[in-house]
C-alpha cells in the first residue's frame, strides 16, 4: 500500500466514524485508526470495498467499515430495500423482520425496522430470535410486501448476514436483487435516512399459525414411536422443534444439554454447520447414551436438518446420512404417497430424485444451486439440495425448512420402525430400485479467492477427457447458461455410465466445491458389492479432479 492509498483510506475511515451510530464498532475502528502504519493493511481490507449485495442478500464479519456487516451497512441495505420496494409499488402490505441469535442480529433487525419505518411502510418485526423458515412462511401468511432475516445462518461465529425474500415467500433473484444493490448505492449519507419506531411486533400469533401447519403434516394414523437425540448446534431451533414436534405427536427429543441454548460464539463446535466433521458429534455421544433410533440436528437458523443413524459397519456405531441420501427418502416417502406436483433439486445433487418422480409420473425440475432457484419452481411439491436443504411443504414455505423436515423425518423414521426396519434399509431398496446413486464432494476452503479463479481458468483451458476412468462424455460451461439453466459460475461434466461432476465456486464461503456421483446397477441385490464399487470410483474421480484443477 502506498502512502498515497494509506491516507486516503484513513479519511475514509474517519468519515465513518462520523456517522457510525453504533459504539461498539466506532471503539474498534478509533482502535484501528490510533495503531498508526501497522494497522494499515486491516483498515484496507475494510475500506477498499464493499460487501456485495446479491441473491445471497449480504454476509461477512462483524466489525467497522464498508467491507464488513454493522448497522451502518444494515441502515443502507434497508433503505435500499425500501427505495426498492416503493419504485415497484410493491407497498400494499408490511415488511416482515426476524432474525437469529448472532451477535448485534437483533440490532439489525431494529435498525431495519426502524427504516422501514421512516420509509413510510409498515414494519413487522419477529419479537424474539426465531429460525428462518419462520419467515418464509410469514410472508405469504402476513401479506406482506417482503420479507429480512438478519442470519448467517451456518457460517463461522464471527459472522453476521441479511438474507431477502419477496412477496411470494421466496428469495431474491435476478434481477431484483441487481435492482436492490444499485438503489442501496443510490443511498446518501445516513442522516439523510429517515427512522421511525412505531413498528408493529409479532409473536406468539405467528408462531402458533407456522406450527399448526406443521401439525398438519403427519396423519392421525401415522405410527409415532421413536426415540430420538437431538441438537440445534447453539442456534435458535430448540424451542420451535420441541413444539412441533409434540403437536405432531411424538415424544420429546433427548436435547444436548451443552448445544441446548442459542449461543452467537458457538463455543462447543470449531464450525456451527451441521455438514462439518464433528459438528454432530455431541449429537451422536447423546443418542448411543439413549439408544436413540435417530439423531437429528438443525444449523444455526434451523432452515437445514441434518439426520444420523445407527450403522454397525460405521466409526462409532453411527453415521450421517448424505444430504442426497435424505432427499432421496423424503422423494420417494411424499411421491409414493400420492403428492402431485414438481418435483425439484439443484444441479449439484443426485440425480436419483428425477427417476424417483419418473416413476410417480411427477414432473421433475432441475435448477442452478440455492433455494432461491428451487423455491420458486412453479407446482413444487417438493424440493431439496444436497446441503442439508430440504423443502417438504412448498404450499406453506417456498424454502429450506429444518423444522418441519424434522417432523417428516420422525414421521418416516416412525414408519420404518413400526414396520421393523430402518432408514438404511429403505436406502437398500431404493438402491435395488434405482441403481445406487453414490455421491462426494471436493470441498477446498482457500483464503486467496484467486486460487478458484485459478482452477477454473485451468479447467478451462485443459478440460479433461477422463476422470477416474470414466469418459467425459460431455463439458457444459454453465457460465454460457443451457436451455433450461440460465449463467452461473460452473462447470459440468457428463461422464461413462451415468457418473456426473459438477465444479463451482461456493456462493457464501471461500470454497471451490466439486461434486461427483456415480450410479451403480445392484446386482443379485448385493447392494454392499455396489457400495464397495461406487466408493472405489467415486475416489478415483476424486483424485483425477484434483490433479486436473491443481487443487
Amino acid at each position: 500500500m502506498t502512502v498515497n492509498d494509506a491516507a486516503l483510506t484513513r479519511t475514509a475511515a474517519q468519515a465513518w466514524l462520523a456517522e457510525d451510530p453504533d459504539p461498539d464498532t466506532r471503539a474498534e475502528l478509533q482502535k484501528l485508526l490510533d495503531a498508526g502504519a501497522e494497522a494499515d493493511a486491516e483498515l484496507a481490507d475494510r475500506f477498499a470495498g464493499t460487501l456485495e449485495f446479491g441473491t445471497a442478500g449480504l454476509r461477512g464479519a462483524v466489525g467497522a467499515g464498508p467491507n464488513r456487516m454493522n448497522r451502518v451497512v444494515v441502515i443502507r441495505a434497508a433503505a435500499g430495500l425500501c427505495a426498492y420496494l416503493k419504485a415497484n409499488g410493491l407497498t400494499d402490505g408490511p415488511v416482515l423482520i426476524g432474525y437469529d441469535a448472532r451477535h448485534k442480529s437483533d440490532i439489525f433487525a431494529q435498525d431495519t425496522a426502524a427504516v422501514v419505518r421512516g420509509a413510510g411502510l409498515d414494519a413487522v418485526l419477529l419479537d424474539r430470535p426465531t429460525p428462518t423458515p419462520v419467515v418464509a412462511f410469514g410472508i405469504r401468511h402476513l401479506k406482506a410486501v417482503a420479507g429480512v432475516v438478519v442470519t448467517a445462518s451456518h457460517n463461522p461465529p464471527q459472522d453476521n448476514g441479511y438474507k431477502v425474500y419477496l412477496g411470494d415467500g421466496s428469495q431474491i433473484v435476478p434481477p431484483a436483487d441487481v435492482e436492490i444493490a444499485a438503489a442501496i448505492e443510490a443511498v446518501g449519507p445516513l442522516a439523510s435516512v429517515p427512522r421511525g419506531e412505531d413498528w408493529h411486533t409479532t409473536g406468539d400469533d405467528l408462531l402458533d399459525a407456522y406450527l399448526d401447519r406443521i401439525a398438519t403434516l403427519v396423519p392421525a394414523d401415522a405410527p409415532r414411536s421413536l426415540n430420538v437425540a437431538y441438537t440445534p448446534l447453539h442456534g435458535v431451533g430448540r424451542a420451535l422443534v420441541e413444539q412441533a414436534v409434540q403437536r405432531a405427536g411424538f415424544a420429546l427429543p433427548a436435547v444436548v444439554a451443552s448445544q441446548a441454548d442459542p449461543d452467537p460464539d458457538f463455543p462447543t463446535v470449531s464450525f456451527p454447520n451441521p455438514e462439518e466433521p464433528g459438528a454432530i458429534d455431541a449429537a451422536l455421544d447423546l443418542a448411543r447414551a439413549e439408544g436413540a433410533d435417530l439423531a437429528v440436528a438443525n444449523d444455526p437458523d434451523a432452515d437445514r436438518c441434518a439426520v444420523a443413524v445407527p450403522d454397525p459397519a460405521a466409526e462409532g456405531g453411527w453415521r450421517m446420512l448424505r444430504g442426497d441420501e435424505l432427499g432421496s427418502l423424503l422423494g420417494e416417502f411424499l411421491l409414493s404417497s400420492g403428492a402431485q406436483g414438481v418435483a425439484a433439486c439443484s444441479i449439484v445433487s443426485s440425480s436419483l430424485l428425477g427417476k424417483i418422480a419418473a416413476a410417480y409420473g411427477v414432473r421433475y425440475v432441475e435448477t442452478l444451486t440455492g433455494f432461491k432457484w428451487i423455491g420458486r419452481v412453479p407446482e413444487l411439491v417438493f424440493g431439496y439440495e444436497e446441503a442439508l436443504g430440504y423443502c417438504v411443504d412448498p404450499a406453506a414455505v417456498k424454502d429450506k425448512d429444518g423444522v418441519s423436515t424434522l417432523v417428516r423425518v420422525l414421521q418416516l423414521g416412525a414408519q420404518a420402525k413400526a414396520e421393523g426396519r430402518t432408514l438404511l434399509d429403505l436406502l437398500d431398496d431404493l438402491a435395488k430400485k434405482y441403481g445406487l446413486h453414490a455421491t462426494d464432494q471436493l470441498s477446498v476452503r482457500v483464503d486467496d479467492l484467486s486460487l478458484i479463479a485459478a482452477a477454473m481458468d485451468r479447467l478451462r483451458a485443459t478440460p479433461p477427457t477422463e476422470l477416474g476412468g470414466h469418459l467425459v462424455e460431455r463439458i457444459d460451461d454453465l457460465s454460457h447458461g443451457t436451455e433450461t439453466l440460465p449463467p452461473t459460475e460452473g462447470l459440468r461434466y457428463t461422464l461413462s455410465d451415468g457418473a456426473r461432476v459438477v465444479v463451482r465456486p461456493s456462493g457464501t464461503e471461500p470454497k471451490l466445491k466439486c461434486y461427483l456421483e456415480v450410479v451403480i446397477p445392484v446386482q443379485a441385490d448385493d447392494v454392499p458389492a455396489a457400495r464397495t464399487q461406487a466408493a472405489l470410483e467415486l475416489a478415483a474421480i476424486k483424485q483425477s479432479l484434483s490433479t486436473a484443477a491443481g487443487i
